[in-house]
C-alpha cells in the first residue's frame, strides 16, 4: 500500500552512460594524443611525461558532456577548454622552469592535434547516440499524465531531442476535451484508470506525471495503480511560472530540497570564477597600462572635471557598490533620477563619445574586478535609480544580481548594448542575463571575452 507519509531517501540521479563517457573523453583523448605524439617523434616516455599526463587528467576531469550541445557550441567549448588548459600548463612550466624537459616539437604537435581529436570524439559520440536512438529496440516508450499546458511542455521536450531514444505515445487525462490543451488532439489515450492497462499492453517504460499538486488524492490513487507495473515514474512539478536558475535536487540532512533559484558560483565554481577574474584583470591592466594613461590624459584635456567617474550601482546580492569609468560626459548624474545615455547626447564630450563608441571608458572597471566588486564577465550593472525602476516592471529582474556584475556580458555580445528605448528591450537583456546564469562555464566566459574584443572594433550600437 502506498503511504505518502512514509520516509524515502532521495538520491542524485545516477550518471548516464553518455555522461560517464563524456567525463573521461576529453581527458583521455588529451593524454592518448600526447603519448601518440611522443611515439610518432620517437621520444621515450619519461618521468616528466607521466607527470604531465597526471596533471592534464587532474585539470580536465570530469569533462563536460557536449554530446547534446549544438555542433558550433561544442567545437567552441572544446577549443576554449583546451586553450585554457594550455595556458595553465604554460604558467606551471614557467613557474617551475621545467619547459626545457620537454621537446618543443612534441608540445607544438600535441597542442594542434588534441582539440581536433577531441572534437572528432564528440562527433563520433553524437553519431553513436543518434544511431542508438534510431533503433526501435533501444527506444523507450513514454506517456504523460495530464494534458494541460505543463503536460504539453513535457511532451514537446521528449519529442524535441531524438537522441534521447524516447518514443512519446500520448496523454492520459480525466478532464473533458474542452478543458485540455488544444495541442493534445488525437494523442489523448484515455483517463487515469487506463494508464496501468496501457503500460501492460504497450510496454511503456516511462511515465511522466504533470498533474497539479491540488490533485494529490488522484496522484496517490494513480501511484497505487502503477505499483504492479515495471514503468519508471517521474513527477514534474509545475514551476514554469518562475525563472529557474541552477535548479538542482539537494539532500539537507536527509531532507530532500529542490533548488529553484541559486547562484552558479558555489564551491569550486566560485573559486574558479574568482581566480580567472584576478588573472584576467591583472593581465589586462598590465597590458593596457600605456593606453589607460593616454585615456586619462585625454579626459583631463578634453573638459574640466575629474578623470574617473564614480557611480553607485547594485552588485552581488543587490548590495550597493561604486563602479569606476573614465568620465565621458560633462555632467555626473548619480541621484534618484539618472537619464540614460542616448545617441548624440549633448552631455557627452567629443573625446567621451570616442571612448563610449569603443567601450574604452569601461577599462577602469578592471580595478573593480580586483576589488571583488565586479567580474570580467557577468550581467552589466545598472545605475541604482534604473534598478529601482525596472525591478517593479520586469519579472525576475533582481535574479541577475545573484552574481557579481560584469564588464561585459552575454546580453552585450548579442547586440543588447547602448540605450534601452523600450521595456521590451530591457526584458530581452534580462533574459540573456538569466540564460548566462543557467549555462555558466569558464568556456562561455572566454567566448564572451573574445566576442567583446571583436565588438570594440565593429559594434555600432555603442555610444
Amino acid at each position: 500500500m502506498f503511504d505518502p507519509h512514509q520516509h524515502r531517501n532521495f538520491y542524485a540521479a545516477p550518471q548516464s552512460v553518455p555522461s560517464l563517457v563524456a567525463a573521461f573523453l576529453e581527458p583521455a583523448v588529451a593524454i592518448a594524443a600526447y603519448l601518440a605524439v611522443l611515439d610518432w617523434h620517437r621520444e621515450p616516455v619519461g618521468r616528466q611525461d607521466l607527470t604531465l599526463c597526471l596533471l592534464v587528467f587532474a585539470l580536465t576531469f570530469p569533462g563536460r558532456n557536449r554530446f547534446r550541445e549544438p555542433p558550433l557550441a561544442a567545437v567552441l567549448g572544446v577549443l576554449g577548454a583546451w586553450v585554457s588548459l594550455a595556458a595553465i600548463l604554460a604558467l606551471c612550466a614557467y613557474a617551475t622552469r621545467s619547459l626545457s624537459l620537454f621537446s618543443r616539437e612534441v608540445l607544438l604537435t600535441w597542442f594542434v592535434i588534441t582539440p581536433m581529436a577531441q572534437v572528432l570524439g564528440v562527433a563520433l559520440g553524437r553519431l553513436l547516440m543518434r544511431w542508438k536512438a534510431s533503433q526501435a529496440r533501444f527506444r523507450r516508450k513514454a506517456v504523460v499524465i495530464g494534458a494541460g499546458a505543463l503536460g504539453v511542455k513535457v511532451a514537446r521536450a521528449l519529442q524535441h531531442d531524438q537522441s534521447q531514444g524516447i518514443a512519446f505515445l500520448g496523454y492520459f487525462d480525466d478532464r473533458a476535451d474542452t478543458r485540455v490543451h488544444d495541442d493534445v488532439g488525437p494523442l489523448r489515450l484515455g483517463g487515469l484508470q487506463d494508464v496501468a492497462r496501457c503500460i501492460g499492453e504497450s510496454g511503456v517504460k516511462d511515465v511522466f506525471i504533470t498533474l497539479p499538486l491540488g490533485s494529490q488524492p488522484r496522484i496517490i490513487a494513480l501511484l497505487e495503480s502503477l505499483q504492479g507495473t515495471t514503468a519508471s515514474i517521474f513527477f514534474v512539478p509545475d514551476v514554469f511560472g518562475i525563472s529557474i536558475i541552477q535548479g538542482r535536487l539537494q539532500d539537507m540532512n536527509g531532507v530532500p530540497v529542490v533548488g529553484i533559484c541559486d547562484t552558479p558560483f558555489k564551491g569550486t565554481n566560485d573559486l574558479a570564477k574568482r581566480v580567472s577574474d584576478i588573472v584576467l584583470a591583472t593581465l589586462f591592466l598590465v597590458l593596457l597600462s600605456p593606453l589607460l594613461l593616454l585615456l586619462a590624459i585625454g579626459v583631463k584635456l578634453s573638459s574640466p572635471g575629474p578623470v574617473i567617474f564614480r557611480q553607485r550601482r547594485n552588485g552581488l546580492d543587490g548590495e550597493e557598490i561604486v563602479v569606476y569609468k573614465f568620465r565621458s560626459m560633462r555632467t555626473q548624474e548619480d541621484g534618484q533620477v539618472v537619464p540614460q545615455a542616448t545617441k548624440h547626447d549633448e552631455r557627452t564630450t567629443p573625446f567621451g563619445a570616442f571612448m563610449r563608441r569603443t567601450s574604452l571608458d569601461e577599462l577602469p572597471q578592471f580595478i573593480n574586478v580586483l576589488q571583488g566588486r565586479m567580474s570580467v564577465v557577468g550581467p552589466r550593472p545598472h545605475a541604482v535609480a534604473h534598478n529601482e525602476q525596472y525591478r517593479q516592471l520586469i519579472k525576475a529582474y533582481m535574479v541577475r544580481h545573484k552574481v557579481r556584475p560584469g564588464i561585459t556580458g552575454w546580453a552585450q555580445v548579442n547586440g543588447l548594448r547602448g540605450e534601452t528605448v523600450s521595456l521590451d528591450q530591457m526584458r530581452e537583456r534580462v533574459a540573456y542575463d538569466l540564460e548566462y546564469l543557467r549555462n555558466w562555464s569558464i568556456g562561455l566566459d572566454l567566448q564572451i571575452i573574445a566576442r567583446s574584443i571583436k565588438l570594440v572594433f565593429v559594434d555600432r550600437n555603442a555610444f
